[in-house]
């Protein structure tokens, strides 16, 4: 999918670029709807592979939303080669699976957060707005290495 740059979603100043990362076209649809009702424009790609590309070939999201579990390339491994060609990403991590092992491993890849699926748009919104902010009160916290948000999945009733 190309990355052209759109002036407005629907009748609101788009805010960012979100590039979502999902080989689920399910989710890419639901992530799609709630992200465009916050005002951001989106751009979507099936796998680890596809996203380089479109990154590569001149797509610049502000935002990546990246599923950790997908075929051949994970997030994880997409995240590592994403940052040898863009320094310091805004990357969103977003997994069904709660595992600290692969929460510590995108923690030390640079991960701004760690979403929970099924992903509640409250915390969708709050995790891109934190990726978002250059307040100078974010700063201090990124000198001390920051820490990775992660917000989890709606409990049962």
């Amino acid at each position: 999918m190309s990355c052209s740059l759109m002036a407005y979603v629907g009748r609101n100043p788009v805010k960012a670029t979100v590039l979502v990362v999902d080989d689920s076209r399910e989710m890419q649809r639901y992530l799609r709807v709630l992200l465009e009702l916050d005002s951001y424009r989106v751009e979507a790609a099936s796998n680890g592979h596809e996203a380089l590309q479109s990154i590569r070939h001149g797509c610049a999201p502000q935002v990546v939303l990246l599923d950790v579990q997908m075929p051949g390339m994970d997030g994880l491994e997409t995240l590592r080669r994403l940052q040898e060609f863009r320094p310091k990403p805004k990357v969103i991590m977003c997994s069904a699976v709660d595992d600290p092992g692969k929460i510590a491993e995108a923690a030390l890849l640079g991960a701004h957060a760690y979403l929970l699926k099924p992903i509640q748009h409250l915390y969708l919104s709050a995790a891109i707005e934190r990726c978002l902010d250059k307040s100078p009160a974010r700063r201090p916290m990124e000198r001390l290495g920051g820490r990775l948000l992660v917000l989890p999945s709606p409990s049962p009733l």
